[in-house]
């Protein structure tokens, strides 16, 4: 038998912890009430000063039997959970993010499905558009390799403001026409809220590039539109400034974004960029967009494009991005870093992007 004064005090321990519960619950109502005020007058919900007067007024009020330190402690978890509350309160708004839409968003490009319950899509061309015969002869491989999705870029951020630029709505024109001799569908990016017109006449998915990520008013203008966006993260972008970004699209009522992990740059010398494979991972679980891979500007380098794009779909992404040229040596741009076709058959059977090995593909990954 459990002595009497036990069981009197554990009967008190289960009321006291009732109360405090009653009490954690207040509190974080009134932290949430808070959170909203802050965020409706663009305050931060982290205030410093504010928490070292709280932790300085409970450790002036404790007399025991918890130590000071141990006092901290609790209540620095309490405040820690609190802002967590606060934090998800602010996600729920967010178009982008899973709080708002728990399902994963498809997006559609012609008949091609993009998104985690299909098999990740292969977006592939020329770095930039260069002539008629270049881009026939890209488009014509691709559709025989069964390829859907050809890229090409008709206006160019340059660093080098001599090197070549593209084509510019010629070179539209021209990526439109072999696209539609060869069934497949055209992503081309766009640096200027000027060019929409011409980019919704002759483009199926308009590209927001690296450099401009954060243009908002491109992206404001991007998003009136109703084409889809494949939106590239930036150089030097946070996971949080990139998935902001594809807000901004959203929140003008575009919903058929693509995110892509296109490489940020960090110390490292041996490639060009550093591909982020946990961004990808990451961005599939904090939104519901789909997510693909550059591996060509990612790593910058042939011999890392096969692993890239395993890495890639290995962490969940919903489709890789990659540069094919007729001949690399000549291209106008990026010439160090494209394939020409006969490593384009070599890269397709060694990443299981052979339609031939479907079955193959879907034995090893399950998609």
């Amino acid at each position: 038998m459990e002595d009497a004064r036990i069981s009197d005090l554990r009967a008190r321990i289960d009321t006291l912890n009732l109360d405090l519960l009653r009490l954690l619950s207040e509190r974080a109502e009134v932290a949430e009430a808070i959170g909203r005020v802050q965020s409706e007058v663009g305050l931060s919900h982290y205030d410093p000063v504010r928490e070292q007067r709280m932790l300085d007024a409970l450790t002036d009020a404790n007399r025991g039997p918890f130590t000071d330190t141990v006092v901290k402690s609790l209540f620095k978890q309490i405040f820690q959970a609190s802002m967590q509350l606060e934090e998800q309160q602010d996600k729920v708004k967010y178009l982008t993010s899973r709080h708002s839409q728990s399902a994963d968003t498809v997006v559609t490009v012609g008949d091609v499905p993009i998104g985690s319950q299909y098999a990740p899509v292969l977006i592939a061309g020329p770095c930039a558009i260069e002539s008629r015969e270049q881009v026939e002869a890209v488009a014509s491989l691709l559709a025989e390799r069964g390829v859907r999705l050809f890229r090409g870029g008709a206006f160019k951020p340059r660093t080098d403001p001599y090197s070549f630029s593209g084509l510019g709505e010629e070179g539209l024109r021209i990526g439109r026409e072999a696209c539609d001799r060869h069934g497949l569908q055209f992503v081309s990016e766009i640096m200027d809220a000027s060019n929409i017109a011409a980019f919704e006449e002759y483009v199926d998915v308009l590209q927001v590039g690296a450099r401009n990520m954060q243009n908002f008013t491109l992206l404001r203008a991007v998003g009136r539109s109703r084409k889809p966006v494949v939106l590239k993260r930036g150089l030097s972008a946070t996971i949080e400034e990139w998935v902001m970004a594809a807000e901004y699209l959203m929140a003008e009522g575009n919903d058929q974004v693509i995110l892509c992990e296109r490489g940020i740059r960090t110390f490292e010398r041996y490639t060009r960029n550093t591909l982020d494979v946990s961004a990808v991972a990451l961005a599939k679980l904090e939104t519901h967009l789909p997510v693909i891979a550059d591996v060509t500007h990612s790593g910058g380098r042939r011999d890392l494009l096969v692993p890239l794009t395993k890495s890639a779909l290995a962490v969940g992404a919903d489709g890789i991005m990659i540069e094919v040229h007729p001949n690399p040596a000549v291209a106008l741009s990026d010439n160090k870093q494209q394939i020409d076709f006969e490593a384009f058959d070599r890269y397709l059977a060694a990443t299981l992007y052979d339609t031939k090995l479907t079955a193959k593909r879907t034995e090893l990954y399950g998609f």
